[in-house]
């Protein structure tokens, strides 16, 4: 019997005694308790006391094609029996690593023709972040290395993952932003806009990149940085004129535009990648979640032909990389697990079936009195509790309001998240109708608790 086999009925105390959790208060979650999942199917999660939960955000928007897809197993096995690892140094690769680079490549768009791999998001953002700053110095402006990124974005949480992302209680830690880092505005109408609208605040959240880039100097800015929808943050979903702006303006000043497609690529909001839905080309654009829906760590940044010509003739030795780049076991289950969405038809249903049927569900919220929006697209949702519709007054504790409403579904069944006073949602691209509408009538029981025990929160 193998060590995970054997019955621990003991293991939220071992866990307390010597797990360490990302983003946890530790001390407040060993006297609560871990919650041990033990197993899951589709889009379903099970505990150790056999309870079953909805899972309404892919673990951590990541798993795609829902759990328990024997045929990612399958894959993994033969590969482990195969070549369990291989390395991408010393002038090396393996089949699975090489046959990856060209799918991800054939569905990124004719401009956007290599890729780099690392093993998450946060390694993809360290990634294009040292990239982005070798591209200008081999073009001769050493001087351009400063990066533009968001306030409330959210990259990762590693130095440069974390010192790109713009919360400022992650900064908080660790002495962050590093030097070379600067951010502007959201484009968070629903907090922010003020009495502009939707499409006047869009441009106005956009040239606040021009007036950053005339503050630090076109000659010293390498990139700017944005998720096509921030996922962290709250599920902001940028007005419309919002995106082709800020593409108009990296082109205008000669700085490369980074798309962070970690939680947006491969279908969750009914194209390939998120760039395509805002219809914009960018120069780089880090990569993992979906890639493999979460079975196996793999990430990488998709290069453009115009960053790539100059890596592949200008630069030389790109010093960067690790051990696991392009792991051939990873790589092997994000190739299944892309041929599964292709096969499928995930990012096409995500588009024309079960991404409408989500929207209506979801937007048939806003009937709620405490809700003030419900946005989405395709299968990423964002839904904003306000105290008042009209004014668009939020409650004086957001982060209590959210997690009251996301504690309420946690018991009853549906794992959603909260940022601050905002819900969250992001599904498998394989959730049926009924399993929707499973999640739209528990969260608004969410909603109406909130209601009857609104006093606790004003």
């Amino acid at each position: 019997m193998n060590e995970i086999s054997k019955p621990m009925s003991n293991l939220a105390a071992i866990d307390a005694a010597h797990h360490l959790h990302p983003f946890s208060d530790m001390g407040k979650l060993n006297a609560a308790g871990t919650r041990i999942i033990e197993r899951a199917e589709g889009v379903f999660i099970y505990d150790s006391t056999g309870k079953k939960y909805l899972d309404a955000f892919a673990g951590l928007w990541c798993v795609n094609i829902g759990y328990g897809r024997r045929e990612i197993a399958d894959v993994v096995q033969r590969q482990m029996n195969e070549l369990p690892y291989y390395n991408a140094f010393f002038g090396t690769t393996t089949p699975p690593a090489t046959l990856l680079a060209q799918k991800i490549a054939s569905r990124a768009g004719p401009k956007m023709n290599h890729v780099f791999f690392t093993n998450s998001g946060s390694e993809a953002t360290d990634t294009w972040f040292r990239m982005a700053r070798v591209y200008w110095k081999a073009l001769g402006h050493p001087t351009k290395t400063r990066v533009i990124a968001r306030r409330n974005g959210y990259h990762g949480s590693t130095v440069a993952g974390a010192s790109l992302g713009g919360m400022k209680w992650m900064h908080e830690q660790g002495d962050l932003p590093i030097e070379g880092v600067a951010h502007i505005g959201q484009p968070y109408w629903y907090a922010e806009g003020g009495d502009l609208s939707p499409a006047e605040f869009g441009l106005k959240a956009a040239r606040e990149l021009e007036a950053k880039i005339d503050e630090l100097g076109e000659e010293n800015v390498a990139a700017f940085v944005a998720e096509p929808i921030q996922g962290a943050g709250g599920v902001i979903v940028p007005p419309e004129t919002y995106w082709p702006e800020i593409a108009r303006i990296c082109k205008a000043r000669n700085i490369l535009l980074v798309s962070d497609e970690v939680i947006c690529g491969f279908g969750r909001l009914g194209s390939w990648f998120g760039y395509q839905h805002f219809g914009v080309e960018p120069d780089l654009a880090p990569v993992a979640k979906g890639l493999s829906s979460g079975y196996l760590p793999i990430g990488g940044v998709i290069v453009s032909d115009r960053v790539a010509e100059v890596m592949l003739s200008e630069l030389g030795d790109f010093n960067h990389g690790f051990t696991y780049s392009g792991h051939p076991v990873c790589a092997a289950a994000a190739l299944e697990n892309l041929r599964i969405i292709e096969e499928e038809g995930l990012v096409e249903r995500v588009r024309d079936d079960i991404g409408p049927y989500f929207s209506e569900g979801w937007k048939s919220l806003t009937d709620h009195e405490l809700v003030g929006e419900a946005v989405n697209i395709g299968l990423m949702g964002g839904l904003q509790i306000t105290a008042d519709k009209a004014t668009r007054r939020r409650f004086a504790k957001p982060d209590d309001i959210g997690t009251a409403v996301r504690n309420h579904c946690l018991a009853n069944g549906l794992v959603m998240r909260a940022t601050g006073d905002r819900m969250l949602a992001s599904p498998a691209l394989t959730i049926s109708r009924s399993e929707v509408d499973e999640i739209i009538e528990t969260l608004r029981k969410g909603l109406d608790h909130l209601r009857d025990t609104r006093e606790h929160f004003q």
